[in-house]
Protein backbone atom coordinates (compact mmCIF):
# COMPACT_ATOMS: atom_id res chain seq x y z
CA UNK A 1 0.00 0.00 0.00
CA UNK A 2 2.61 2.44 0.35
CA UNK A 3 3.41 2.30 -3.54
CA UNK A 4 0.13 4.14 -4.38
CA UNK A 5 1.44 6.70 -1.41
CA UNK A 6 5.01 7.49 -3.15
CA UNK A 7 3.10 8.42 -6.69
CA UNK A 8 -0.11 10.71 -4.94
CA UNK A 9 3.30 12.70 -3.86
CA UNK A 10 4.98 12.71 -5.97
CA UNK A 11 2.15 14.18 -8.66
CA UNK A 12 1.41 16.70 -5.98
CA UNK A 13 4.86 17.40 -5.38
CA UNK A 14 4.99 18.25 -9.51
CA UNK A 15 1.62 20.40 -9.41
CA UNK A 16 3.44 22.51 -6.53
CA UNK A 17 6.61 22.73 -8.83
CA UNK A 18 4.76 24.02 -11.67
CA UNK A 19 2.60 26.73 -9.55
CA UNK A 20 5.73 27.63 -8.21
CA UNK A 21 6.78 29.36 -11.83
CA UNK A 22 3.62 31.29 -12.12
CA UNK A 23 3.61 35.41 -12.08
CA UNK A 24 1.59 38.27 -11.39
CA UNK A 25 1.62 40.81 -14.28
CA UNK A 26 0.27 43.89 -13.37
CA UNK A 27 -1.82 46.38 -16.20
CA UNK A 28 -2.45 49.59 -14.41
CA UNK A 29 -5.69 51.71 -15.86
CA UNK A 30 -5.33 55.15 -15.90
CA UNK A 31 -6.49 58.02 -18.22
CA UNK A 32 -8.97 55.89 -20.02
CA UNK A 33 -5.58 53.89 -21.17
CA UNK A 34 -4.23 50.01 -20.12
CA UNK A 35 -0.88 50.24 -19.32
CA UNK A 36 0.89 48.43 -20.74
CA UNK A 37 -1.33 47.92 -24.05
CA UNK A 38 0.35 44.60 -24.64
CA UNK A 39 1.23 42.06 -22.24
CA UNK A 40 3.16 38.45 -22.92
CA UNK A 41 2.27 35.77 -19.85
CA UNK A 42 2.09 32.27 -20.06
CA UNK A 43 -0.50 29.90 -18.47
CA UNK A 44 -1.33 29.81 -15.21
CA UNK A 45 0.24 33.65 -14.22
CA UNK A 46 -2.51 36.10 -13.01
CA UNK A 47 -3.00 38.87 -14.71
CA UNK A 48 -4.11 41.97 -12.19
CA UNK A 49 -5.42 44.85 -13.70
CA UNK A 50 -5.61 47.89 -11.12
CA UNK A 51 -8.04 51.20 -11.75
CA UNK A 52 -6.73 54.73 -11.10
CA UNK A 53 -9.19 56.29 -12.60
CA UNK A 54 -12.25 57.43 -10.79
CA UNK A 55 -14.56 56.11 -12.87
CA UNK A 56 -15.79 51.97 -13.29
CA UNK A 57 -14.09 49.94 -16.20
CA UNK A 58 -14.26 46.42 -17.40
CA UNK A 59 -11.10 44.27 -18.97
CA UNK A 60 -13.85 42.06 -21.17
CA UNK A 61 -12.31 39.96 -24.00
CA UNK A 62 -13.36 39.95 -26.90
CA UNK A 63 -13.15 36.10 -27.42
CA UNK A 64 -15.44 35.63 -24.12
CA UNK A 65 -12.40 34.10 -22.33
CA UNK A 66 -13.02 36.56 -18.99
CA UNK A 67 -15.03 39.99 -18.10
CA UNK A 68 -13.15 41.43 -15.17
CA UNK A 69 -15.11 44.03 -13.36
CA UNK A 70 -12.87 47.18 -12.36
CA UNK A 71 -14.19 49.54 -9.96
CA UNK A 72 -13.06 52.85 -9.64
CA UNK A 73 -10.11 52.82 -7.54
CA UNK A 74 -10.17 49.00 -7.44
CA UNK A 75 -8.62 46.03 -8.69
CA UNK A 76 -9.89 42.82 -10.59
CA UNK A 77 -7.77 39.73 -11.55
CA UNK A 78 -7.67 36.74 -13.76
CA UNK A 79 -5.87 33.11 -14.38
CA UNK A 80 -4.16 32.88 -18.03
CA UNK A 81 -5.82 29.37 -18.86
CA UNK A 82 -5.22 28.76 -22.43
CA UNK A 83 -2.57 29.88 -24.92
CA UNK A 84 -3.26 32.54 -27.94
CA UNK A 85 -3.51 35.82 -28.35
CA UNK A 86 -6.66 37.66 -26.59
CA UNK A 87 -7.75 41.15 -27.81
CA UNK A 88 -9.68 42.80 -24.82
CA UNK A 89 -11.66 46.07 -24.25
CA UNK A 90 -13.79 48.32 -21.70
CA UNK A 91 -17.45 47.63 -22.01
CA UNK A 92 -17.74 51.26 -20.95
CA UNK A 93 -15.32 52.75 -22.93
CA UNK A 94 -14.78 50.65 -26.03
CA UNK A 95 -12.09 52.62 -27.07
CA UNK A 96 -10.06 51.16 -24.61
CA UNK A 97 -7.92 48.29 -26.22
CA UNK A 98 -5.20 46.30 -25.29
CA UNK A 99 -3.47 42.43 -25.86
CA UNK A 100 -2.85 39.50 -23.72
CA UNK A 101 -0.36 37.15 -25.57
CA UNK A 102 -0.54 33.71 -23.37
CA UNK A 103 2.12 30.73 -24.07
CA UNK A 104 2.36 27.52 -22.83
CA UNK A 105 4.58 27.32 -19.79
Amino acid sequence: MTRPLYGIAAALLVAAASGADAETLRVEVKGLKYSPASLEAHVGDVIEWVNKDFVVHTATARNGAWDVNLPAEGSGHVEAKTPGLIEYYCRYHPNMTATVKISPR
